[in-house]
């Protein structure tokens, strides 16, 4: 929908890629906090990591909100059909979600004896919705079937090697991700152990995105397409270049024992990754057979959100960002926000 030159499709289409984004950076190493948990014996060091995302964790998951309501209100179509081929891995993901959060409220007010049964739901909840968010994008880049305008598959087409194989790969993203965040928030013992797990961490990720890139091209010949028909190689080659200097940062740094640049090598390297799932598709919504243009609601439905939206999101920026501004710096044992 074009109002005067200006494509409102686009327009929302990059706002639900910006919110989406936004949710797996911050909630990703939320989340990666409760994958990490195991690895971690010592209730205080717990403590710390808890603590370290206390002030903002809910508030992370806003822009998962965002990203849903204005798929919902601006693409329609999309919003049904995905939804439906997605039902059981994204309520499984509300459940995960629902566990960890209960969990995060109520293992500072338990009895110590009692605490590790909160620590094993954090930890159960964490795994569990990192684990289907990942099935669900990998069944979303496999494609969706959709025949006259509906969702004409199975509940279970995500029970696939793809789809489960990326639930491993965003699981290791999302402890990456929590690992390099403890680098900036914790000193002492925990800060040590976070560097040491990083590096293997790392390792696994690359070759985890290695097998995924060469999988998608081997199993989706309209993307293999997209990334090297014509002159398009050029830009998969900047991208992949990008990804693989990421991971020189990244090492060079833990090696270095810098506290935050890990952390922006990581966040670099997601939004790569990103950037090549927003490739691989476009202009598909739905892909392989929906359009942004063909899933989106009429011009005066996406108008009026819009102006909604453009007042909302700097809310939302603004309060994000003086958030982590008020709560930066090292978090210490006995620190609490509870």
């Amino acid at each position: 929908m074009a109002i005067q030159g200006i494509d409102l499709s686009i327009i929302w289409g990059v706002i639900i890629a910006f919110g989406l984004m936004m949710y797996v950076i911050m909630d990703g190493f939320d989340l990666g906090l409760g994958i990490l948990f195991p690895l971690i014996s010592d209730s205080r060091e717990r403590d710390v990591m808890m603590n370290t995302v206390a002030p903002v964790w809910d508030g992370n998951e806003t822009w998962a909100v965002l990203g849903a309501a204005a798929l919902y209100g601006a693409f329609p179509l999309a919003y049904s059909v995905i939804l439906e081929a997605l039902y059981l891995p994204l309520v499984l993901v509300l459940a995960g979600l629902i566990f960890r959060g209960v969990a995060f409220e109520f293992r500072f007010k338990a009895h110590p004896r009692k605490r590790h049964l909160w620590d094993k739901a954090f930890i159960g909840g964490s795994v569990l919705a990192t684990f289907f968010q990942g099935v669900a994008i990998g069944t979303y880049i496999s494609g969706i079937p959709v025949e006259n305008r509906q969702f004409a598959g199975s509940a279970l087409d995500w029970l696939a090697p793809f789809p489960l194989f990326c639930g491993v790969g965003l699981i290791l993203t999302y402890a990456l991700l929590g690992s390099t965040w403890l680098l900036i928030k914790t000193d002492g013992m925990l800060e040590s152990r976070m560097r040491h797990y990083s590096r293997p961490l790392l390792y696994l990720l690359a070759i985890v995105i290695a097998v995924i890139c060469a999988w998608t091209a081997w199993l989706h010949a309209d993307i293999a397409q997209r990334w090297f028909a014509g002159s398009h190689w050029v830009r998969s080659v900047v991208i992949a270049t990008l990804a693989v200097l990421s991971v020189v940062l990244i090492q060079k740094t833990l090696r270095r024992r810098h506290s935050h640049l890990p952390f922006i090598g990581v966040v670099a390297l997601v939004f790569l990754g990103y950037l090549g799932l927003a490739i691989s598709i476009w202009p598909n919504i739905v892909p392989p057979g929906i359009d942004l243009w063909q899933a989106a609601s009429p011009l005066s439905s996406q108008l009026f959100a819009l102006i909604g939206a453009l007042f909302i999101i700097p809310i939302i920026l603004v309060y994000t960002f003086w958030s982590y501004h008020v709560f930066r710096g090292k978090v210490q044992a006995g620190d609490a926000y509870h």
